[in-house]
């Protein structure tokens, strides 16, 4: 019997928008299993210094909706390597704006010694939440 794939990538996921999708869709295309860490309000506020537009709770619905995600889980603590240790995934997916940071070129040495691989996926250019947020302020 063949070892299922695990996948896991993580989000606010606020103000859900294609390039959430394109991601959760890509990251599916790879592994059998899909996990999401939602990120929680209090982990938005905490390095964003910003609450989130879309509650946790109802941002944690929307893509427990999505088809190509199998399970949710929220996002207390940015530590994927601890996040690792709890879920025990095969793979995880980053957007290509990390890549090759501080944070994810020591990740991936680390990640690399427990044979978990993290593929990079191309940020989708001309949309973020980010940016949906700045719009709405130029309306309001």
């Amino acid at each position: 019997m063949e070892k299922k794939i695990i996948g896991y990538t993580t989000g606010v996921f606020d103000m859900f928008h294609i390039g959430h999708l394109n991601i959760l869709k890509k990251a599916k295309e790879h592994c059998d299993y899909l996990i999401v860490g939602v990120s929680t309000d209090e982990l938005c506020e905490s390095y964003k210094h910003k609450k989130p537009i879309v509650p946790y709770e109802e941002r944690k619905a929307i893509v427990e909706s999505i088809r190509y995600v199998d399970q949710v889980v929220p996002q207390i603590d940015r530590e994927k390597y601890k996040a690792w240790e709890k879920i025990g995934f095969d793979i995880m997916f980053v957007g290509d704006d990390w890549k090759n940071s501080p944070l994810f070129n020591e990740l991936e040495e680390k990640f690399s010694k427990v044979n978990v691989k993290i593929e990079f996926f191309p940020y989708t250019r001309g949309t973020s939440s980010t940016m949906l947020r700045e719009k709405l302020n130029h309306i309001i």
